[in-house]
């Protein structure tokens, strides 16, 4: 997501936004409510911090700051809701009905998110997993270096068949969904917390093993070591591949040395790998696009940030600002898929009306979140809420793509996520579809479902799986555990 998150709080500088599926900036897998900011001392003992004191602070902030003041509730007694999330959601409903606002809106941990979007601090096994309703079949669709399970072998394309905290208790994850669905899988992994241990039955490369992994902190690295930057080269040319896992401030070093690396090599076409990027800082989608604006102007807008009418003195707009690093593409392929969100829809779209067909959405369409929020902070509480503030439009003031991004641009090609190849990987679905348009082939466009945001017409069999109350990092990053 993005808040100005696309990232700072009002309080030092006003701020600017999924979940996943259901919601915060991006994804796709289908989540409610809310958690986080419990408060200092459980949030009651902490003066300023009852229950009804924060549910009151957060209504006051939505009617000040909320882009959509029209579908708020005049009044909305908070007695009955036992959480601050519930109560926001209460709040936001019409919005949500309306398909503006799935969950945009929400109360995290002002510590747990500054963690996060500084480092890509978290506590998990460090994998991103999807789910076949269907086939009640769970898969690692990323693996993260530095982190548990790639320690112990679990990388892209494994399989997880059981979940237990010991040997003696694995359940099938076919007898969880049948059970529980796939909020009960996400149970069975256990809660983010380090310490946390599962023993997981697991299928890799055809080879059965039981593993036991236990959560740990660890920073996820923007850019893989492994394939977040490369270049292919296919029939005597030159192609870069760069894979974003989630805006986050270290993403910036990253990216600059990724295009260092095309720059040098001389590339002019390029693909984008965001299929699972649920969104992240404003600040580093403006360095992406100028990592590729080279031939831009100083006066070509890449977006336009507007508040609500009253609040218009907080609207803002970046324009190209070229890097020591900058490239300028000819043809620029990106990969989305119903995970794609916030931040990176922003760099998607900024590029629509400069290279028009010659950018290509690849994959299945986009989340759908043309909207941002900022960040307000009721410290005492470590209550951050996150506020649906402010629309994002391109050049040619085209915004709105609640439904995804597929019938905004101009060019796409369908195509699958095959976890039996690496990510980059020339063999890997939506890479070769990738190569394909830079190289010029024919490909069948990708046309969206209205009112679903993440569905084409080639449906990915498989889901990111996040839960309910799903923590600033798996709202960034659909599907980390």
């Amino acid at each position: 997501m993005y808040g100005k998150k696309l990232g700072q709080a009002l309080s030092t500088v006003a701020a600017l936004a999924m979940l996943s599926a259901c919601g915060e900036g991006g994804g796709s897998t289908t989540a409610s409510g809310t958690g986080g900011g419990t408060g200092t001392g459980g949030g009651t003992t902490t003066a300023g911090c009852t229950l009804r004191e924060r549910q009151d602070w957060a209504f006051a902030q939505l009617k000040e700051w909320y882009l959509f003041p029209d579908t708020l509730p005049a009044s909305l007694d908070p007695s009955p809701y036992t959480t601050v999330g519930d109560y926001i959601d209460a709040l936001t409903a019409t919005a949500r009905a309306q398909h503006k606002d799935r969950y945009f809106t929400y109360l995290t941990s002002i510590a747990g998110e500054d963690a996060f979007y500084a480092s890509g601090s978290s506590a998990g096994f460090g994998v991103r997993l999807s789910y076949d309703t269907a086939g009640k079949r769970l898969f690692v669709a990323e693996s993260f270096e530095g982190a548990p399970a790639l320690a112990a072998g679990i990388d892209r394309g494994t399989e997880i068949v059981a979940i237990g905290t010991t040997t003696a208790n694995l359940q099938t994850v076919a007898s969880i969904f049948t059970a529980s669905g796939a909020q009960g899988v996400s149970d069975a992994l256990g809660p983010s917390t380090a310490g946390t241990s599962r023993v997981l039955k697991v299928v890799t490369g055809g080879v059965t093993s039981t593993v036991t992994v236990t959560k740990t902190d660890y920073s996820l690295t923007p850019v893989s070591s492994r394939y977040g930057a490369k270049i292919i080269t296919e029939g005597g040319q030159k192609y870069g591949y760069v894979n974003l896992r989630t805006f986050i401030t270290t993403a910036d070093p990253a990216l600059r040395d990724a295009f260092a690396q095309f720059k040098a090599a001389g590339v002019t076409n390029v693909i984008v790998d965001l299929r699972y990027n649920g969104g992240g800082l404003v600040s580093i989608a403006d360095l992406f696009g100028d990592l590729m604006g080279a031939n831009r102007n100083a006066s070509d807008a890449f977006e336009y940030l507007t508040f609500r009418p009253e609040k218009t003195a907080n609207n803002s707009s970046h324009n190209f600002t070229v890097q020591p690093q900058s490239i300028a593409p000819i043809k620029i392929a990106f990969i989305g898929t119903g995970g794609t969100a916030s931040a990176s829809e922003i760099l998607i779209n900024g590029f629509v009306p400069y290279l028009h067909a010659n950018a290509a959405l690849i994959g299945t369409n986009t989340y759908g979140k043309p909207v941002g929020q900022i960040a307000l902070d009721k410290t005492a509480c470590d209550d951050r809420l996150r506020v649906i503030a402010f629309a994002v439009q391109n050049a040619a003031r085209q915004g709105a793509y609640y439904d995804g991004l597929a019938n905004f641009v101009e060019a796409s090609c369908q195509a699958g996520d095959d976890i039996a190849y690496p990510l980059g990987d020339p063999r890997e679905a939506s890479t070769r579809s990738a190569l394909d348009f830079l190289e010029g082939k024919a490909c069948t466009k990708i046309t969206a479902n209205a009112g679903l945001g993440k569905q084409a017409v080639v449906e990915q069999p498989r889901e990111l799986l996040v839960p309910l109350g799903a923590s600033t990092a798996q709202r960034e990053t659909p599907g980390l555990f």
